[in-house]
């Protein structure tokens, strides 16, 4: 499934008058999140799961072209957590 997918989904499910307004709804959903885990907070949707930030820390790697070793910088993702319900419809 695809964004689109979801729009069309979310249209058809809650009656929306038009797949511009679910769209609007779903982007709304998403720019929610991201402006969340921006801050560093956690969301999370109860039934289906949490989006957190999760810190990779630095470390020193090695470049496999010339066996270089090269330090790699802190970085930042996002990470889920399935809730039980999710779980449980698989």
């Amino acid at each position: 499934m695809n964004k689109a997918d979801l729009v069309e989904g979310v249209a058809g499910i809650q009656g929306v008058a038009s797949k511009a307004a679910a769209e609007r709804a779903v982007n709304c959903v998403f720019d929610s999140i991201a402006k969340s885990l921006a801050r560093d907070e956690s969301v999370s949707v109860a039934g289906f799961g949490v989006f957190e930030v999760r810190v990779r820390k630095a470390r020193m790697g090695r470049n496999p072209q010339t066996g270089a070793t090269i330090y790699i910088p802190e970085t930042k993702n996002v990470g889920f957590r399935a809730g039980k319900s999710l779980k449980d419809s698989l």
